[in-house]
């Protein structure tokens, strides 16, 4: 099939590798244009980009897609079967999804309609599911809305965080994109509506969504910590300074700890948590200091029983 991809991210990869690999025509891998990154803030081509480069792809960064004639031109002059769109992070405008005549197909990681928007992997952990998946489905105007056309579960182990299942979702996407295609072709996948009734909302992460409320059960603290990595992270304030909390686990404590405070047992660190669970902190990270265990942390700061995180 005679194809654009339009992408963004390393999610995206596995998924424009795939297509190339299985024989389609890959006329214009379509992404977003190189940003600053880093300490040095050098200008860094996108993932989708640096694979497109290597496979020798045609390659448009358009800064804006909506009212863009030239780009508009050019998509209608290939006149692709099928738009894919994984990642791309632009509103697809009603012109591309009118153009091919298998619509813009869009691998979403999750079961949709749970978790539509743009953080589904991280959200899934986060609210403490153990399943999730990948969905193909037809982009329509809506957030995410459009027909499902197939779908892949995948279990989420208790050990994943978000950085460990993207890669894995990202092969899941890839393999399905691909059949979803084939069936499309061959006209043996029919597109289902979604059930609006159904949805949750996964929306973009914020900083503060890393800072952690320990009226939460410690289960739930502990969810919160492993979806939101890389990015933001898990955070609270410790004597008027940002603390963050790099790696901890459900613990048992010897006696109930109020939400907030901290009981130091030993080289054993323990948060309160909401009804009557406890967090044991691993690793952690004072505002200007370098990462370090609970044991250094508590021999440098020494924190009192009953002294508070916020």
């Amino acid at each position: 099939m005679k194809l654009v991809f339009c992408g963004t991210p390393q999610f995206a990869v596995p998924s424009l590798e795939r297509l190339v690999a299985t024989g389609h025509d890959v006329q214009l891998v379509v992404t977003q244009p190189d940003r600053p990154q880093g300490r040095g803030m050098e200008l860094t081509a996108p993932p989708v980009k640096q694979s497109a480069l290597r496979l020798g792809l045609p390659i448009a960064q358009p800064e804006k897609i909506k009212k863009n004639d030239e780009f508009r031109a050019s998509l209608t002059a290939i006149q692709p079967g099928a738009i894919i769109v994984v990642g791309y992070g632009r509103i697809i405008p009603d012109w591309m999804l009118q153009l091919p005549l298998y619509g813009n197909i869009n691998v979403h990681a999750s079961l949709l309609p749970k978790y539509r928007g743009a953080a589904p992997i991280q959200w899934a952990i986060a609210n403490g599911e153990t399943v999730t998946g990948v969905t193909t489905m037809r982009i329509d105007e809506g957030l995410d809305t459009g027909d499902i056309l197939l779908k892949e579960e995948m279990i989420i182990a208790p050990e994943d965080t978000a950085v460990t299942l993207s890669p894995r979702l990202a092969e899941l996407g890839a393999e399905l994109l691909a059949e979803t295609l084939e069936r499309l072709e061959q006209g043996t996948v029919k597109p289902v509506p979604q059930d609006d009734s159904l949805a949750t909302l996964a929306p973009i992460l914020k900083k503060e969504d890393g800072l952690m409320n320990f009226t939460r059960t410690a289960t739930e603290i502990q969810n919160r910590l492993r979806g939101f990595q890389p990015w933001p992270g898990a955070y609270a304030h410790f004597r008027g300074k940002n603390l963050k909390i790099l790696a901890a686990q459900v613990a048992h404590a010897s006696r109930q700890i109020a939400p907030a405070e901290l009981q130091v047992n030993g080289d054993t660190l323990l948060a309160g948590c909401g009804s009557g669970s406890a967090l044991q902190l691993l690793q952690i990270q004072p505002e200007g200091k370098k990462a370090m265990s609970a044991r250094d942390f508590i021999s440098g700061y020494r924190p009192q029983q009953g002294e508070r995180l916020g």
